[in-house]
């Protein structure tokens, strides 16, 4: 099996991994959290999402983040937007890249932004239209892409149908999410050869929740597939808050732990990754989840 020379890794910790957080996460964390990624060497990191701060509270500060930030040359800062105003918000806040959200599965789609698939487009193109209008890049993130907490299995054509939707409308990649981590690498593999007839393998991501500690081995099946883009949470943080038991995202520190293994540039740090972990895990008070992180704090003790 030839792997890809370099993959790039989009570090979502900032955003997908602190939005659940009870407690409230300092504003100038969040902001150093983001540039500790970036100078680890992650070309991406999400850093905000401009949605109701009366359902995600923790997102709350958004403007705020984007305007503490220094931005480093050549580093992608991408933000959530579900509609027209969080995207007015997101562009009065200096965003230059934005990101769209939906779901393959009609249930959960009304359970997490409130409206069905065919109603979440019909919000997403004047988003996609507007951004392209001002030469913002767009990404397109599909949730529940090999299962749902509420109807089960999804059929990869569905997700197919939705892909090859977002990318017609302008979205320059779809990061497929496996929300509640209950993929593998056979159910994943079928997934993505199902959309990659819709969309160009190259145009497509990968992420991936470690519910079931599949995460790893279903990055594996998608390189394989000729997946050349992963999302990753710095020290597994995250989750869903409508899936019940569901963890956060694979680890940054393992997901470049593997990549470095298989001889696959990254250009992450893996050493900056894992003590950007151990900075937010301390703000937080808690272990990092990676078993990277574990493995060798266990080795130092």
């Amino acid at each position: 099996m030839r792997f890809p020379r370099k993959v790039r890794i989009v570090d979502v910790g900032p955003r997908d991994g602190l939005q659940n957080e009870a407690k409230r996460v300092p504003t100038e964390v969040k902001i150093e959290l983001i540039h500790r990624l970036a100078e680890a060497g992650l070309p991406a990191v999400e850093a905000a999402a401009f949605v109701s701060p009366k359902w995600v509270p923790q997102m709350s500060d958004g403007a705020q983040v984007m305007s503490g930030l220094r931005r480093k040359p050549g580093v992608a800062y991408p933000v959530l937007v579900p509609n027209l105003q969080g995207f007015e918000a997101a562009c009065a806040a200096g965003a230059e890249e934005i990101a769209v959200f939906g779901a393959a599965s009609e249930t959960f789609s009304r359970k997490n932004i409130n409206c069905s698939i065919a109603e979440s487009l019909e919000r997403f193109a004047p988003v996609v239209k507007a951004a392209r209008v001002r030469k913002m890049r767009v990404r397109g993130y599909i949730s529940c892409a090999a299962g749902c907490p509420y109807e089960g299995e999804v059929k990869p054509q569905a997700v197919a149908a939705l892909a090859e939707k977002l990318y017609e409308m302008g979205c320059y990649e779809i990061s497929l999410g496996d929300t509640i981590g209950v993929g593998t690498p056979r159910r994943i593999r079928a997934m993505i050869d199902a959309v990659a007839k819709k969309v160009p393998t190259a145009k497509l991501g990968g992420h991936y929740h470690d519910t079931y500690g599949q995460a790893l081995a279903n990055i594996y099946a998608s390189l394989e597939a000729g997946v050349r883009t992963f999302d990753s949470s710095v020290a597994g943080l995250g989750g869903c808050p409508y899936a019940k038991g569901a963890t956060g995202n694979v680890a940054t520190e393992d997901v470049v732990y593997m990549l470095d293994g298989l001889g696959i540039e990254t250009g992450v740090d893996l050493m900056k990754v894992l003590r950007t972990g151990q900075f937010i895990c301390s703000e937080l008070g808690r272990e990092p989840a990676s078993k990277v992180a574990r493995a060798l704090a266990a080795k130092d003790s």
